[in-house]
């Protein structure tokens, strides 16, 4: 996963702090409160961080997380996601979304994604598979742009 945070004139965003935190494969969270049937994986924490660079890129190294049951209804799932937090220079400025997978069936089913009336809201919050990027025999590459300001911006949880 790796992209670029920019503001909304295509400007980067340096030296901003990104957090990540998702399910493992199985679809668990490494969280006391997940009491989902999944093993947990032991060498896997679920959770990264690091600063964009001065033109605004950032980059994780990770796998991609199970879906997961949704108990508020009989037969929900949420899709494969990563959850991501762009935190700016005050407490204040803290954005946080979810990246899903391009091509995942479940993201129309998502409970939480249907919660969103603007099919471009959800277009936002997917990440784009970029086999340029990608790393032959090895691993897969999805790119997550995110908008920070404007009309543009990606659709964040907490606006």
């Amino acid at each position: 996963m790796f992209g670029r945070v920019v503001d909304q004139f295509g400007k980067p965003v340096p030296h901003t702090l990104v957090e990540m935190w998702q399910a493992n494969a199985g679809g668990r969270y490494r969280h006391r409160n997940d009491n989902y049937l999944a093993p947990l994986d032991p060498s896997f924490g679920g959770v990264g961080r690091c600063l964009t660079d001065d033109q605004g890129w950032y980059r994780f190294r990770t796998i991609k997380p199970g879906p997961y049951p949704w108990p508020n209804d009989p037969n929900s799932w949420r899709p494969s996601h990563i959850h991501v937090s762009v935190m700016g220079p005050a407490i204040s400025t803290r954005l946080i979304t979810q990246m899903y997978f391009e091509g995942d069936p479940l993201i129309p089913l998502c409970p939480i994604v249907n919660t969103l009336k603007d099919p471009d809201a959800v277009e936002t919050m997917i990440g784009r598979l970029d086999m340029a990027h990608s790393n032959p025999m090895d691993c897969l590459a999805y790119r997550f742009d995110l908008v920070v300001r404007g009309e543009l911006q990606t659709y964040f949880e907490n606006q």
